[in-house]
């Protein structure tokens, strides 16, 4: 069910695991310029699962960004390390409903399994929208005796949402999304494109599809404004809220800042960091420019066209 009638509240969710680059900068600024012209109230939540990669340092130099660009909430701000049994406890529930189960086959076996069968078939493997094989589902009926037999020997497995199932049991679910051409719109979700997600694995205790839903969840948000690159997953998503008794947020999913060549901005490709922009002089007005913001942005999802982020891929 879609939250309504309650105080609007949007949040900024990036990882600590690198610099912050333009795109981030964008999605942080439409989140807090939509929340200020909503009344309502903008979060920052720390998507720090990956306990590695994510670090105290990256997590100080990334409040100190969102600082020098006026968009830094107050203080406490959710981090997703600390909050591991709020995940467990989701995915307890689930796996207790029969809807999840171990999975013990790895990436490897997967593409392996992928390949053989377009070879043998002549026919292209099914893929997530992610680019991802399908999870084959070749153990997913394996005898309760058979599967603590593995887990106690050790295999190495993930939790898998078993997807055919959780839609039958939820049937069709869709979400509304704003700021398309026809303003606001309900899209009925796809899942079964995404098979059997991973809902946690054996040195993650979560992961984002479960987390996010949870998060929100429990942190009210009312509105989810994100890249569209993330628009696929929102059908994940609302599967595993109607599987929890958990609310559905309005979506948004805006336009992507892109470098020269095209390619979406991210920390794996080197996009130039927003603190390089700060050290070359820039102000944050510069950097509104730069991702085509006004002094504010429309609840439309209008915008001026970004400037292509050319001086930010290096």
């Amino acid at each position: 069910m879609v939250q309504s009638n309650a105080a609007p509240i949007f949040r900024f969710a990036p990882s600590p695991n690198g610099a912050l680059h333009l795109g981030h900068a964008y999605s942080a600024l439409i989140n807090a310029d939509m929340a200020a012209q909503a009344g309502g109230t903008f979060l920052l939540r720390l998507e720090d699962i990956d306990t590695a990669r994510c670090t105290q340092a990256l997590e100080a130099a990334l409040v100190d960004d969102l600082a020098w660009l006026g968009v830094l909430p107050p203080p406490p701000y959710r981090r997703q390390s600390e909050h591991f049994a709020d995940y467990a406890a989701a995915l307890t529930a689930l796996a207790d409903d029969g809807l999840a189960y171990p999975a013990f086959m790895t990436r490897g076996d997967i593409r392996a399994f992928a390949a053989r069968s377009e070879d043998e078939t002549g026919s292209p493997y099914p893929r997530d929208p992610d680019g991802a094989p399908l999870y084959p589902r070749l153990d997913r009926h394996m005898g309760e005796d058979e599967r603590m037999k593995a887990i106690a020997d050790g295999l190495p497995y993930a939790w898998r949402l078993d997807m055919a199932e959780a839609i039958r049991r939820v049937g069709i679910v869709s979400f509304v999304e704003t700021g398309g051409e026809d303003g606001e719109a309900e899209i009925v979700a796809e899942p079964a494109l995404w098979g059997d997600v991973v809902l946690a694995r054996k040195d993650v205790p979560t992961s984002y599809h479960l987390s996010v839903v949870v998060d929100d969840a429990l942190q009210g948000i009312t509105h989810v404004v994100r890249g569209r690159d993330l628009a696929p997953s929102t059908s994940v998503h609302r599967v595993l809220q109607a599987l929890l008794g958990l609310p559905a947020p309005i979506y948004h999913h805006h336009d992507l800042i892109l470098d020269a060549d095209g390619r979406k901005l991210s920390k794996s490709i080197r996009s130039v960091a927003l603190s390089t922009f700060r050290q070359a002089g820039m102000t944050p007005a510069d950097i509104r420019r730069m991702v085509g913001l006004g002094p504010g942005f429309p609840l439309d999802g209008q915008r001026s066209k970004p400037e292509r982020a050319t001086r930010s891929s290096g």
